[in-house]
């Protein structure tokens, strides 16, 4: 597989990108949710740099190879707290916004686990790895490079930095 276009060609791009990475990382939300949270919907969307990242990312904080291997069975899975259940069915129907238009029952639930604020920024980073996605789908980015950093706060300092 070769790339289609070198994301350096238009550093905008990303830079605007990482910008919101860079606002969501002082948010309230759990590293480990949001990355739960991207992975999932990386996996909907088919894009293998993402899954490659985020699989690494989670492993890189502790966690486990079964809740991993079994998100994408997450609902006859065991292994996800209620509040990771809301924001996964959260994920999905905004991710598949054009046929599911969010449905209130989900919302529902969410809000059971989340405060207003969290769904709002919930809700950025479900937008904001959708975009990652369709981005790296349409480029042809080549998964398999990405190394996550050995502290993952060396990762959120890297993205504010480039931001």
């Amino acid at each position: 597989m070769k790339a289609r276009i070198d994301a350096n060609v238009a550093p905008g791009v990303v830079k605007a990108m990482l910008g919101v990475e860079a606002y969501l990382h002082q948010t309230e939300l759990q590293t480990a949710l949001l990355d739960l949270v991207r992975l999932r919907v990386s996996q909907i969307n088919g894009c293998a740099y993402c899954i490659d990242m985020h699989w690494k990312d989670l492993r890189a904080i502790g966690e486990n190879e079964q809740r991993l291997y079994g998100l994408d069975a997450w609902r006859e899975s065991p292994y996800y707290t209620d509040p990771e259940r809301a924001a996964l069915a959260w994920a999905e129907a905004v991710t598949h916004v054009a046929d599911t238009h969010v449905p209130d029952e989900v919302y529902q639930e969410l809000r059971k686990h989340f405060g207003e604020k969290d769904i709002a920024d919930l809700t950025l980073a479900i937008a904001n790895i959708n975009s990652w996605n369709r981005l790296n789908i349409a480029m042809r980015t080549v998964p398999g490079s990405y190394q996550p950093p050995q502290h993952p706060e060396k990762k959120i300092q890297e993205i504010k930095k480039t931001a």
